[in-house]
């Protein structure tokens, strides 16, 4: 009797989904894409509705051919590929090289679970066309970009250069980062602060106001402005003043999303957003856990959605209540995301048991593959507990002659979710004081500062910057940073992003000449064109169609405008004193060098 065949991406994946099945299924794995573009030619058809040239590349031809064996011989053919625009491309790639044979299903899961995959194999649907038309949307488009573009940049500036439409949007950023650190003038400012003590506890304050007047950040400019100031102040009569006292409540975080996953990695763990999305596709693929068995660990990690499942809702609060007691479980919460296309069905990136703490499973994880899970799991069982509540305290502090320092400190009434997700940094803890209280000056000093410019951009902070400007989604922020570093447009220095000679001399020639390609809100635009497709509200072809006419009518143009010699700016040095011939230096693909002519 013959089996039902499912077919996935990867083979780890085949290999946790195929443990959990009894006998009748035979799952395999396509290794990613079986058909696109090919690299040799375009592979558009402009004049046919932008019809696209599909092949199956010579990588995937001998699996193919095993799974076209394989799937007429099956009972039933279910394509369980992610269930993103890429998934949902890759099932209806897969159904085309079948022959769109009858016998076939479409199921997704967010999370490699026995329970996700019965429930999936319960509720199969068809293949969602209008993700897929978005997949291909995105796809050409890049590709008449990139085949458009990339010989122009080869003829105006150096061969083997490339353009992208987001990878340029990203480059832009940086190179207009780094022009803003240029451009910055430091300015010199002066504070004055100081070290008080009640009952042989210390605090810090710093001067708030002098004669009713708050000191602004400016007010001080030299160490003269600064000496004034500390000749007015009387340091052995200092006196409480005032004492506010105010409690706040701390709310969590929502669970993680991939970009605030790769964020959040990038900043604490220092890992970069290919590092985190291959450590998470792991965690998501299924690990062997020994006695336990093999699962996937987290959901799927390529979500706009902050949502989160009814059934791992009430699993955490027995979670919580167990290990940190009754006063943590108070009701579950939930979030509202931004994203349009953020739906119900789709979830956060969660753990898929949450009573797999780090500390339980760290055995079965390496070091990095822990200190993501511990990031996650930690992330979203935060979010599942109460509010912390902190006491706040502010208290003024004057010498007699109205010159008044202020400090501040907080205390944690009740941590809530702080008990698995305690704050990076604590406020100053401030001793006993009262009105009137005198107090020990143990230190004042006037301390120099400058203003410093604005940092570069770190991969956290380009990726919040995309996703703030609406560019990308969360499958292209991770190959979009990678991408601009192998092209040798953007190099990490100490963890940061500068921009190379040749990413400002690209990005330069496409922002004055291309502004579109490079435009924020246009960008931001086309992305909105292919959720809308995704949607089934616009037509694919039509929205290419309303790209590539001026684009190409542009590349055109200036083809015959635009000079190598301005774009580079080639200047000549002076003379070979052996050869007699002009030096010059000119622009290559890897920087500027000097050439004799």
């Amino acid at each position: 009797m013959s089996n039902d065949l499912i077919i996935v991406e990867s083979p780890t994946k085949a290999r946790t989904i195929s443990r959990f099945l009894g006998k009748g299924y035979t799952v395999e794995s396509s290794y990613g894409h079986v058909r696109d573009l090919p690299k040799s030619k375009m592979g558009v058809d402009i004049e046919h509705d932008f019809t696209p040239g599909y092949i199956i590349p010579v990588k995937a031809k001998k699996r193919v051919t095993e799974l076209k064996k394989l799937a007429k011989k099956a009972k039933t053919i279910y394509y369980a590929t992610d269930e993103d625009r890429e998934g949902e491309a890759i099932a209806w790639h897969l159904d085309f090289v079948f022959g769109s044979p009858k016998n076939t299903h479409r199921i997704a899961f967010h999370e490699i679970t026995k329970t996700a995959i019965d429930e999936a194999l319960k509720n199969p649907r068809e293949i969602k066309v209008d993700l897929v038309n978005a997949q291909q949307a995105r796809r050409i488009l890049d590709r008449l970009v990139g085949y458009e573009l990339s010989p122009f940049l080869w003829k105006k500036v150096a061969r083997g250069l490339s353009a992208g439409r987001v990878q340029s949007v990203a480059v832009r950023l940086i190179v207009e980062r780094e022009r803003e650190i240029n451009a910055f003038n430091t300015e010199e400012y002066w504070t004055i602060d100081a070290v008080f003590a009640k009952d042989e506890v210390s605090f810090p304050a710093a001067l708030f106001s002098v004669k009713g007047k708050k000191l602004e950040k400016f007010d001080l400019k030299n160490a003269e402005d600064a000496a004034k100031i500390l000749e007015s102040i009387d340091k052995d009569n200092f006196k409480v003043s005032r004492i506010e006292q105010k409690e706040s409540v701390k709310n969590p975080q929502p669970p993680f999303i991939t970009s605030t996953l790769q964020q959040r990695a990038n900043r604490a763990l220092g890992f970069s957003a290919k590092q985190t999305m291959v450590l998470a596709q792991q965690l998501y693929e299924g690990l062997d856990l020994g006695d336990k068995g093999s699962a996937g660990l987290i959901t799927y990690m390529r979500t706009d959605s902050v949502n989160l499942a009814e059934q791992f809702l009430a699993e955490a609060q027995t979670v919580i209540k167990e290990k940190f007691g009754p006063e943590y479980a108070q009701g579950s919460r939930k979030f509202t995301g931004k994203s349009k296309l953020a739906q119900e069905a789709h979830e956060a990136i969660r753990p898929t048991n949450p009573a797999y703490s780090p500390e339980e499973i760290k055995q079965y994880l390496d070091p990095r593959q822990y200190k993501l899970y511990d990031l996650i799991w930690r992330r979203a069982m935060a979010s599942q507990m109460p509010e912390a509540k902190i006491l706040n305290t502010s208290v003024d502090l004057e010498d007699g002659h109205e010159n008044l320092f202020r400090a501040s400190g907080s205390v944690i009434v009740f941590d809530g979710f702080l008990k698995v997700l305690p704050l990076a940094g604590e406020k100053e803890i401030l001793p006993e004081l009262k009105e009137a209280d005198a107090v020990t000056t143990e230190k004042i000093e006037s301390l120099q500062h400058f203003t410093e410019p604005p940092a570069r951009y770190s991969e956290a902070t380009l990726i919040k910057a995309l996703e703030e400007y609406g560019i990308g989604r969360p499958s292209t922020y991770a190959p979009t940073i990678a991408t601009i570093q192998s092209r040798n447009y953007v190099t990490l220095e100490e963890r940061k992003l500068k921009p190379t000679e040749i990413g400002i001399v690209v990005n330069d020639l496409l922002v004055e000449h291309f502004p579109n390609i490079v435009d924020y809100s246009f960008t931001a635009r086309v992305e909105d064109e292919f959720d809308k497709i995704a949607m089934g509200e616009e037509d694919w072809q039509k929205m290419l169609k309303e790209f590539y006419a001026p684009f190409h009518q542009n590349i055109a143009a200036k083809q015959e405008t635009v000079s190598k010699e301005n774009t580079v700016g080639m200047r000549e040095l002076g003379f070979d004193p052996v050869s007699g011939q002009p030096i010059f230096v000119r622009m290559g693909r890897f920087g500027p060098f000097v050439q004799t002519c």
